[in-house]
């Protein structure tokens, strides 16, 4: 019997992490799936490094700034399989809608327009915006697309399931874009 965990890793680039909520909604179905996974990377666990290879990555949130083109390459380098988790993730959705408008525009709005205190663009621990906002396999490679906003628990552990049982999810059998 192989007693050996596939190790998870997870993260959320430009988005509410709302899809990392979702994967905590699976409720009892996380604690069948955490006999057989082991989380090694994520915001739900204490782990700073992600290890030199994992079996499954996945990522939340659309690429927006170049952190995140940098953790999406990243994971994409040290997972054997990469999971885009969420519509933000699959078409940029909400964090893309800055797209039809310049840069310096959005930041000025932000920034100046509505402030009430220091009407300042930070520049210190702020990572640099990318133009356009794209989703992730408009820069990495992409296995498997879980969408929805959020993607429903239910989905999620199908795909997770499936991935453990040695078969190729097809995620569209259970989600569609925005539910």
């Amino acid at each position: 019997m192989n007693t050996k965990k596939i190790t998870v890793a997870t993260a959320w680039l430009d988005g509410c992490s709302g899809c990392h909520m979702s994967f905590l909604d699976l409720d009892q179905q996380l604690f069948d799936l955490i006999a057989q996974i082991d989380i090694v990377y994520s915001p739900l666990v204490d782990a700073k490094e992600l290890p030199a290879m994992v079996d499954v990555g996945i990522l939340e949130g659309s690429i927006s700034s170049e952190d995140d083109l940098d953790k999406a390459r990243l994971f994409r380098q040290h997972c054997k399989l990469l999971i885009s988790l969420g519509d933000c993730a699959i078409t940029g959705n909400v964090p893309a809608l800055r797209n039809q408008f310049k840069l310096a525009d959005v930041l000025n709005r932000a920034y100046y327009e509505t402030a009430t205190v220091q009407a300042q663009i930070p520049t210190r621990g702020v990572p640099a915006l990318r133009v356009p906002v794209k989703p992730i396999h408009g820069e990495v490679v992409v296995d498997v697309f879980i969408p929805g906003c959020p993607p429903r628990a239910g989905a999620i552990g199908y795909v997770l399931t499936e991935l453990l049982a040695g078969r190729v999810p097809d995620p569209s059998s259970v989600t569609r874009f925005g539910a």
